[in-house]
């Protein structure tokens, strides 16, 4: 394997799936990039075929892009300099609390303990409701020197792998952070923005995703184009809400993370969360559509959000409708029922609910 210049940034993306084989390639196109895949015969593939036929047919990737299935040469490839590497995360939620641990045992033994480590995941944990961040920080406890973030913002990976224009947000407390991952990315087609609301940007990238089921729902059952921008408008209000009770600022929901990537997620053709609505919509069960191969993190963190937002005293009506429909049996037009019944509020800014 090839080793890149000692003064080069260089980029681990852990995680072979469909998002982080598009940052890989996004990365690849700027500095030395590594690809790490949990299975030796996928990082075989990827570097025989030079194409993620599983999750990116079709989608050349970088002639520089390297590869491996060995988490320790992963790991070496960022060199011996923590202020010239990144890592990012591209696997779920469910495991992050897995390689975040694993992280925090490797790094320090290789002296890289305080290279910068941005996440891409969305939703919250299944059985804890806790964020992506809330998860590295306890995983990674007995890590000093931590610096962590979040990546996000409207984006599907094929559009990002093929080398199309996207904006995205890292957000993190830590200025080394955010200074890294807009220096691994930003340029060309890819613009970076950077945000100290970690909270926000997780909120936004989690409920997004359940707002975009509820919409493809909407739409399987014909209610028209009307109905579709009042859950668009309404699920920002939720997002919003529930940020509010989690410590995020409200401007962030105004922004890529926010109504960006919920707009991306609820109308585009690329949307998973979007399809599974669809098809429930169109009178599919669940579990004959998860079987057929399709992935959407709506699914997966409605029930956790939906809890995690009780806990606080917080109303989810678009959530609670979503979860009633995928999970208790409720029939779409009974849960879009129950929304319009809902009473009459007033809709703008006021001091005790600013998003009511």
């Amino acid at each position: 394997m090839a080793r890149p210049p000692a003064h080069a940034l260089r980029v681990a993306v852990l995680g072979a799936g469909s998002w982080g084989t598009a940052l890989a390639a996004a990365a690849a196109r700027r500095h030395p990039t590594l690809l790490w895949a949990r299975d030796p015969a996928q990082a075989q593939r990827l570097e025989a075929e030079r194409e993620n036929t599983r999750y990116l047919p079709g989608v050349a990737l970088p002639a520089a892009l390297q590869f491996s299935a060995d988490l320790d040469q992963a790991l070496a490839f960022l060199g011996s300099d923590p202020d010239h590497a990144l890592i990012i995360l591209g696997v779920p939620v469910a495991g992050m609390s897995a390689m975040m641990a694993e992280l925090a045992r490797r790094l320090p033994a290789l002296g890289m303990a305080g290279t910068p480590i941005v996440w891409t995941c969305k939703g919250f944990e299944t059985d804890t409701a806790r964020l992506p961040h809330e998860i590295a920080r306890q995983a990674a406890a007995g890590m000093s020197g931590l610096a962590c973030g979040v990546l996000s913002g409207p984006s599907f990976a094929r559009e990002v792998a093929q080398g199309l224009p996207v904006a995205l947000t890292v957000a993190s407390d830590d200025a080394r952070v955010t200074r890294r991952a807009t220096a691994a990315l930003h340029g060309g087609a890819v613009r970076v923005y950077a945000s100290q609301d970690v909270a926000g940007v997780e909120v936004g990238g989690a409920l997004k995703n359940v707002i975009a089921v509820a919409c493809g729902i909407s739409d399987g059952l014909a209610l028209g184009t009307n109905a579709r921008a009042a859950l668009i408008t309404r699920g920002l209000a939720e997002m919003t809400r529930f940020g509010a009770a989690l410590g995020a600022r409200a401007d962030t929901f105004a922004g890529l993370t926010g109504l960006g990537d919920l707009v991306l997620t609820a109308t585009g053709d690329l949307s998973r969360n979007r399809r599974v609505g669809l098809e429930i919509g169109a009178g599919r069960k669940l579990e004959d559509i998860l079987a057929s191969g399709v992935t959407a993190e709506g699914v997966r963190c409605a029930r956790a959000a939906l809890a995690r937002a009780r806990s606080l005293g917080v109303e989810l009506p678009i959530t609670e409708a979503v979860c009633a429909v995928l999970f208790e049996g409720v029939a779409p037009m009974t849960a879009v029922s129950a929304l319009l019944a809902r009473e009459a509020r007033q809709e703008g800014l006021g001091p005790s609910d600013p998003t009511r």
